[in-house]
């Protein structure tokens, strides 16, 4: 009897030794910020109570989390912005097993949050910035399955080295070309021109094409000692618009301005007044175009003989002192849209004042 004991015991070892060992499943950081995802009524949720709603969860990744704000994504402000960064930056750099990053944000401006982590963070790891389009009270809420997708993303090998990219409505769009097309519906984030990036299915991600514009490993914005952003504000064209706006947001301090004109960069009104004052003043202008895409193409070398596109166009010749001045702090947006524009002015007007050097970041990046 006491031989069988024996035998059966060693048999038993024998075979738990012998079985597969369970793979180890890639570590994955929640950084939550607040936003409709953690609106609920009575109060927000918060990283912990988000990190415990995603069904399946166990079998995608390990998940830490930590809480860095739990406010309405219009109330992020622009220091904030630079203390997330840093805070990204540091997880990656004290972790090199760590996967990759999720960010909740608010969808009103997450956009530009995403678009902002794109151009700072030094790291080829995924960060991906996630949120919902319906609050956690509200039937069809949606925020655990994109947090969930959000999560498979970045413990994706395959998400490496795509910068930031935001994830919603099973897609992913790169942080650089995504924008909100819709005030509610759920499918509201798109690529206009560029399309999606990827998609999240039941077996995998799926990726489309790569990002070839310098970002994320590749940036030179550092904002590891940046206290403070360069103040730069949008203009909006549109008929009969009147250029003492403009004066007045360069009374008042402004370094840059982002002019979204109206189709290829039309301005209006006498708006063209208040790009000149600007220029007077040092002010950095960039056009970028109200539309939605297109690319705005860096102004021409002037030749003899050429035909001009009007006073105060972006490619247009300049003849008089007043437009060479313009033409010395004149920027073309490329293809990015206004609210990306002044991102990118921002962090470069924190590194440099050439024109011509703030103009190389915009057609790089």
């Amino acid at each position: 009897m006491r031989v069988r004991v024996i035998v059966f015991v060693a048999v038993f070892v024998a075979a738990a030794s012998s079985a597969p060992a369970q793979p180890t499943l890639p570590r994955v950081h929640l950084v939550a910020t607040g936003g409709t995802i953690s609106n609920r009524d009575g109060g927000r949720l918060t990283a912990e109570d988000l990190a415990k709603s995603m069904p399946g969860l166990d079998r995608a990744a390990t998940l830490t989390y930590e809480q860095f704000a739990n406010v309405a994504s219009s109330q992020i402000t622009l220091e904030q912005w630079l203390q997330l960064a840093r805070r990204v930056n540091e997880l990656f750099a004290n972790d090199r097993d760590l996967s990759g990053i999720v960010v909740t944000s608010g969808t009103d401006t997450l956009e530009e949050t995403a678009f902002f982590l794109h151009l700072t963070i030094h790291d080829p790891r995924p960060v991906v910035v996630v949120g919902s389009m319906r609050n956690p009270s509200t039937l069809g809420y949606e925020g655990a399955a994109n947090l969930l997708e959000g999560v498979r993303v970045a413990a994706s090998p395959a998400a490496r080295g795509k910068g930031a990219l935001v994830v919603l409505n099973d897609e992913v769009n790169s942080a650089r070309d995504v924008t909100k097309t819709d005030a509610l519906r759920l499918q509201t984030f798109r690529s206009p021109t560029h399309g999606v990036l990827g998609i999240v299915d039941r077996d995998r991600v799926v990726f489309f094409r790569e990002i070839l514009q310098r970002h994320t490993a590749k940036s030179e914005f550092d904002v590891a000692r940046l206290t403070a952003l360069p103040r730069v504000d949008v203009v909006m064209v549109y008929q009969g618009a009147t250029g003492d706006v403009i004066k007045a947001l360069v009374d008042l301090g402004a370094k840059g301005l982002v002019i979204a004109g109206a189709g290829a960069g039309a301005t209006s009104g006498t708006q063209n007044e208040g790009l000149d004052y600007a220029a007077e003043k040092g002010v950095f202008i960039v056009t970028a175009t109200r539309t939605g895409a297109g690319r705005i193409a860096p102004p021409q070398r002037p030749q003899a003989g050429a035909g001009g596109q009007g006073q105060g166009a972006p490619n247009g010749p300049a003849t008089t002192p007043a437009q060479q001045r313009r033409r010395a702090f004149s920027i073309s947006a490329e293809d990015h849209i206004p609210v990306k524009a002044r991102i990118l002015l921002m962090l470069a007007l924190a590194m440099t004042s050439n024109r011509d050097e703030i103009q190389r970041i915009f057609s790089e990046y």
